[in-house]
């Protein structure tokens, strides 16, 4: 054979002191291996070049090279097409030549090879009847190229003419072979096994479904969208124990974001230094459908059957069919629907526009696609009766219900569980489609995995459901409105198990200028856990409520804990905040300090001092802590779900969420508290959030107090301190009815209580509050019936009819009766603007 003597194989003598480091298969020293690279490696390439044709079509010119030994070989810029080279050889006969080393040896004119192990390959591009040029790879081993090497390199060779026939018209882009791997949809990645540290390029996060931004370089990162069963065998690969360039493959599955399944094939080995021990794992990664779209029955229902096992909800069950028979048959249409009853409840339709499936569909049933009856379909009626499969071959005909899903062929497949049918599973082709044994025995096992795999994910569904509308009838509906503030909450339930916890959160209105806000936490995730948590969030707010003071609250509430004999123990932290003047008490029992920002945006954790948690120790002591918030400062109450997971220490979460919190704008508390969740990705713990954004009272109330000493006049004297506070706020003109209800109020408490009795004036802007306050617990009863000769409860008649509003609180040791009366409109003087309290008793 003809041989041009400067080109034998596109290489040229390699230097002595250069063979040394093409053996070891790594880069060289203070070079980094492109990714492109890498997968040149796994495919038996050191080297790879791209020729064309020069000018005038008689010689091969070089465009491009890649690879890690670019350095050691020197490719001859031009080789003529009439001489022996594999490369013109290649193009001339337009068919691969694949020379070991042997053959490269005793190629006709060629002489000896400059490596001790080599091997080579050319393969020619062209595309639509054209010959664009030569792709030539240079291998590393003597043995030359493997059969799996050399498809993929003709797969190669291929993305590469394609690139070419795109560009013909202008200058190769110098990544045109980097750019043909990335049509392969080849990833990359150099894995350290005793550090966990492992680089990745961009198309290995992208098959597994990661944006570069959420990868922090870890190889759990990597995994964690990696299907559990199959997390055994990759550890074992990306652990190695097995010495010197010892190769692995593995085919594995990954949930991406979307929820769409996807198969990937590993391959990888393990390059060892010196002392023969592993210092680095080189692998690449690419997209296979072998397991999908495999002709082979038992491999398609094993994929199947894993998928299947991994569905956790009806969506979840839905696409793993579309999955499973649509591209596989060749199918048109893929409809999956839930017997519900007498009805069927569609749970996925693909393709998904209306106008693919028949019009009686689009004309009588909804939009969303929700249910139909199973009457108005007998063909489905008759399948799921018999529970048979039925296949309709093309030209049948159906009933409109039917007609057009499946011109060419139309399979009806009951979905069997448990001795009855859970749903139907519809596979229509609009070419004729012939029904072949294989195929009948295929449909029939499917459908008895996905009828089983549908009635688990039912009851998982149900569970779900039902776990969710417990957690929110335990936790507020909605928070209140404050005066001089705004309250925002979030809770997240947990992503495993059942997404139920006990994490609660509340927000109390003690009364109209004092406010509590409680976070807490119940041991478990669990219906038990919830239920404590609705009890203790029930019992704080009954005992805030009756006015007692934050450290009492909390103390009451643990020692009902202690009496409920339960296993579980609870975490609080109750803070009780003056709106008004902006003074806040904390009492914390067991839980995470709350975080405060500042107005000037600076953050902090606020120190409480802590006792036990509830549930522990009845005597348990729970000291107070003082506060005081100016206006625009942000409390904010966490559990340990948004700060604490087994990859994130206590400490480094609560700076994050400082650090979060200082960041936010306060503008939009309820902004605030979404980016303060951030991802919590999949959340280990349930989350409770609640934020309060203090903003202070534009109208600050004026106030005057009065003790009421039993004596015969003291009704009187409460009328003298009442006429002379309303003229001295300057609204004497409405201290009649003032009057009125303060007599009325005052002689029902001296006449039907026993000890002491205060009466509370509070002027706010446009009406007068009067709060008389006893120590008797029952509420006053107005008559039912009241006619001429009643002697009693004409009073609360005149109290009601006088007021703006009228009604009885609980208070820690007794009542207080209020009502609120409407006056003149008057803005009080400078001296008075700031809030007062007047302490007075009988002279």
């Amino acid at each position: 054979m003809p041989h041009d003597g400067r080109a034998w194989a596109g290489v040229s003598q390699l230097r002595a002191s250069e063979a040394g480091a093409a053996d070891t298969g790594s880069p060289p020293p203070g070079r980094e291996a492109d990714p492109g690279e890498r997968a040149l490696t796994f495919a038996g390439a050191a080297l790879a070049a791209v020729y064309v044709p020069g000018a005038g079509e008689e010689e091969l010119r070089l465009v491009e090279t890649a690879g890690r030994a670019v350095s050691q070989y020197g490719l001859p810029e031009h080789l003529p097409l009439s001489g022996g080279s594999p490369a013109a050889e290649a193009f001339r006969t337009d068919r691969p030549v694949w020379l070991d080393h042997a053959a490269l040896a005793s190629y006709e004119g060629g002489p000896t090879p400059p490596r001790a192990q080599m091997s080579l390959g050319a393969v020619s591009l062209g595309a639509e009847g054209r010959r664009l040029g030569c792709l030539v790879v240079v291998g590393g081993s003597a043995e030359g190229f493997e059969a799996g090497q050399r498809r993929f390199l003709e797969q190669y060779a291929e993305a590469v003419s394609d690139l070419l026939q795109a560009g013909t018209d202008r200058p190769a882009s110098p990544s045109l072979l980097i750019r043909a791997l990335r049509e392969l949809r080849v990833g990359s990645f150099v894995l350290v096994p005793d550090a966990g540290v492992i680089d990745a390029d961009e198309m290995l996060l992208e098959l597994l479904g990661i944006t570069p931004d959420d990868f922090d370089g870890k190889a759990d990162t990597l995994l964690a969208n990696a299907v559990p069963e199959d997390m055994h065998a990759l550890m074992s690969v990306l652990e190695p124990s097995t010495p010197a360039f010892a190769r692995r493959e593995l085919e594995f599955r990954v949930r991406l974001p979307t929820g769409e399944m996807r198969w990937l094939s590993l391959r990888c080995r393990v390059p060892t230094s010196p002392d023969d021990r592993p210092q680095q794992l080189l692998g690449v990664v690419t997209a296979t459908s072998v397991q999908r779209r495999s002709t082979d029955d038992v491999s398609r229902i094993q994929w199947l059957t894993a998928a299947l096992d991994d569905a956790t909800t009806v969506q979840d069950v839905g696409r793993v069919v579309v999955t499973a028979l649509r591209e596989p048959l060749a199918a048109d249409r893929v409809a999956l629907a839930e017997l519900r009853e007498d009805r069927l409840i569609v749970i996925v339709l693909d393709p998904p526009q209306p106008a693919a499936w028949p019009e009686t569909w689009r004309s009588e049933w909804r939009s969303e696609w929700p249910d139909a009856p199973v009457r108005a379909l007998p063909t489905l009626q008759l399948a799921l009766r018999d529970g048979r499969m039925d296949l309709w071959p093309a030209g049948t005909t159906l009933e409109p219900g039917l007609a057009g899903i499946g011109a060419g062929g139309l399979a009806v497949m009951p979905l069997p569980a448990r001795g009855g049918v859970v749903g139907v599973c519809l596979v229509g082709w609009n070419q004729s489609h012939e029904f072949v044994t294989e195929e009948r025995s295929v449909l029939t096992a499917t459908a008895v995995l996905v009828g089983q795999a549908l009635e688990r994910a039912h009851a998982y569904d149900a569970e779900q459901e039902l776990a969710t509308m417990l957690q929110r009838s335990l936790l507020p509906r909605r928070l209140p409105e404050l005066p001089g503030g705004t309250a925002v909450a979030r809770y997240l339930p947990a992503r495993r198990g059942l997404q139920v916890g006990g994490d609660w959160y509340d927000v109390i209105v003690i009364s109209e200028d004092r406010v509590a806000l409680v976070i807490g936490d119940v041991q478990g995730h669990s219906a038990g856990a919830a239920t404590i948590m609705g009890q203790m969030r029930t019992a704080v707010r009954a005992y805030a409520v009756e006015g007692h003071p934050p450290d009492v609250v909390v103390s009451h509430a643990n020692r009902l804990l202690v009496g409920m004999e339960t296993d579980l123990f609870a975490t609080c932290c109750y803070v009780e905040l003056d709106m008004e003047e902006g003074n806040a008490l904390f009492v914390r029992a067991g839980h995470l300090s709350p975080l405060v920002r500042h107005p000037d945006g600076t953050t902090e954790e606020v120190q409480v001092e802590g006792g036990l948690p509830l549930g522990i120790l009845a005597e348990a002591e729970f000291p107070m802590t003082a506060l005081a918030l100016a206006p625009g400062t942000v409390l904010a109450l966490v559990t340990d779900g948004l700060v604490e997971a087994a990859d994130l220490p206590l400490d480094e979460g609560m700076d994050r969420t400082r650090t979060a919190l200082a960041a936010a704008d306060s503008a939009d508390p309820g902004r605030m508290a979404d980016e303060l969740l951030g991802d919590v990705g999949r959340r280990e713990d349930d989350v409770a959030l609640l934020l309060l954004r203090y903003d202070g009272m534009k109208a600050r109330p004026i106030r005057a107090g009065w003790v009421v000493w039993r004596l015969p006049d003291a009704v009187m004297h409460a009328r003298r301190f009442t006429a002379r506070t309303l003229r001295r706020w300057k609204i004497g003109e409405a201290a009649d009815g003032v009057l009125l209800v303060v007599s009325e109020l005052v002689t029902n408490a001296l006449i039907h209580t026993q000890g002491p009795v205060r009466l509370d004036l509070i002027l706010r802007v446009d009406r007068v509050r009067v709060s008389v306050s006893d120590a008797s617990p029952r509420a006053p009863a107005k008559p039912v019936i009241v006619d001429w000769e009643s002697t009693g409860g004409r009073g609360l008649l005149l109290v009601e009819a006088m007021s703006e509003s009228f009604g009885s609180v609980p208070v820690a040791g007794g009542k207080q009766v209020w009502s609120e009366i409407l006056v003149p409109r008057c803005e009080p003087a400078p001296a008075d603007s700031a809030p007062r309290t007047e302490r007075r008793s009988l002279p």
